[in-house]
């Protein structure tokens, strides 16, 4: 793969400016073919890091357009490899036409993530650092941003790696035993500096398990599913707090038959809603689907908002009640008693104390309400800050370590697992050759992590997902 030279195109389109970059071994030389520069060396003689001014032209000597070229030489370039990135003006015509223009001279076209991955196959990163670039790119808060610039510059790396290195030495000592089996009274590796090691590792790896919850919650936005009868307001709600009309909104029940989904950032968090289908009982088939899929939305949520139509709320609510309890254990839960614009103070006062009956009948004191007005934005402020409250997030700064990525978290637990045996093995004094091999299936997944023992399946699988020109 890595003896092709490539290109693609690496801005967005409608800018002022577009970048094409070009990777590979040939990479000079084919830029040459299409490039004249203004004055001075050609491109294959110029200095690493220069910049060169001059003219696209085509094969006929026909000029496309003005271009400055920026040449790297190997090993220091991102890829690794010789490589040339040509600025041309945004024009999506001119930028197509630079890349053909390259793939006549001897380019291919490169796939998704393949800069990235030519960088990780030559040594320029890890495998964590690698995916941390398509974090990155893809961050939506401060918080987000932070994360994957820790993980880009190494910082999750250096953690395992020092794991990896101390278990190695004890391995190595505890296989040594094995090539002295005859000599049962030798002993090279101490089994309380082992167990003291051991408990640790057993230590950090949990705690970096246990940080995935929030790290997902900052990368992916945390779930909030709105629920609630037909018609109580949740696709008005949805679009308020989108600021945009995302959900269609009627006075027919029944309208919402599928979770709509969307994001955004309260005071730095992301958070995903999920408009569900209103509950009740029906005969449509389609309606009840989406019923069934509101209760699927519930358990994958960490939090839910309650629609309740304050205009007529108690009949509503002893019909669905025992339906959405059993989904909201666990759960931070806020019954927004919606319309209230509509009822006066008098019939407000009346539905606290009734709400506040209902929480002790049904031994629920842990429930929050608030009076809100989707369609006239009233005390949606209220609302976003006690999203951000019960979210309860930690501030996040470039030093922290959190794991994001699902693959890490899968391979921790397993690496996990491995150094629990351990620590269990030393407690029962099993022999040296069962511990090794639970040292060696927990040395193996940390390595996983920054690729040093990744299959090329796995590779392919985590680039395929990069954007093109990254």
């Amino acid at each position: 793969m890595t003896e092709d030279t490539i290109c693609a195109i690496a801005t967005a389109p409608g800018g002022a400016l577009g970048i094409i970059r070009v990777s590979g071994p040939e990479s000079l030389s084919i830029v040459d073919k299409v490039f004249v520069p203004v004055h001075g060396a050609r491109i294959p003689e110029r200095k690493p890091s220069s910049l060169v001014f001059g003219a696209i032209r085509t094969s006929t000597g026909e000029v496309l357009d003005e271009a400055v070229v920026s040449v790297y030489r190997a090993p220091h370039s991102y890829t690794g490899e010789d490589s040339v990135e040509i600025s041309v003006h945004g024009s999506s015509y001119i930028m197509q036409q630079v890349i053909q223009l390259l793939v006549r001279n001897g380019c291919r076209t490169a796939r998704p993530g393949e800069y990235t991955q030519r960088a990780f196959l030559n040594g320029k990163m890890d495998l964590s650092q690698a995916e941390a670039v398509a974090d990155l790119i893809a961050s939506r808060s401060a918080a987000t941003h932070r994360l994957a610039m820790n993980q880009m510059r190494g910082g999750f790396s250096k953690e395992l790696r020092a794991l990896r290195d101390r278990l190695l030495h004890f391995t190595s000592l505890v296989e040594l035993e094995l090539d002295f089996s005859d000599h049962e009274e030798l002993e090279f590796a101490n089994r309380d500096e082992l167990h003291q090691l051991a408990d640790e590792i057993e230590h950090v790896i949990s705690r970096l398990t246990d940080s995935f919850s929030t790290g997902n919650a900052l990368k992916n936005g945390v779930p909030v599913a709105i629920i609630g009868e037909t018609n109580a307001g949740k696709s008005t709600l949805l679009n308020a707090l989108l600021h945009e009309d995302k959900a269609i909104v009627s006075d027919i029940q029944g309208t919402t038959r599928d979770a709509i989904e969307d994001t955004i950032s309260v005071e730095g968090i992301t958070f995903r809603f999920i408009d569900t289908a209103g509950i009740r009982h029906t005969e449509d088939t389609i309606e009840n689907l989406g019923i069934e899929r509101t209760f699927q939305k519930m358990d994958q949520a960490s939090m839910i908002l309650w629609m309740i139509d304050a205009s007529s709320p108690q009949e509503k609510f002893r019909e669905i009640t025992e339906k959405i309890l059993s989904h909201c254990d666990g759960k931070k839960l806020l019954i927004l008693f919606n319309k209230s614009d509509l009822i006066t103070e008098a019939k407000a006062q009346e539905l606290l104390q009734w709400m506040d009956a209902q929480k002790q009948h049904q031994d629920r004191k842990d429930w929050q309400h608030l009076f809100i007005s989707a369609k006239q934005n009233l005390s949606l402020d209220e609302l976003e800050h006690w999203l951000v409250k019960s979210a309860a997030l930690p501030e996040v700064s470039q030093d922290d370590i959190i794991v994001t990525n699902a693959r890490h978290y899968e391979a921790l637990l397993h690496a996990l697992d491995a150094i629990r045996r351990v620590q269990q093995g030393l407690d029962n004094e099993l022999p040296g050759d069962l511990m090794a091999q639970d040292l060696r299936e927990c040395i193996f997944y940390l390595q996983d992590i920054v690729g040093e023992v990744s299959s090329q399946q796995v590779l392919n699988n985590i680039f395929e997902h990069f954007c093109i020109g990254k």
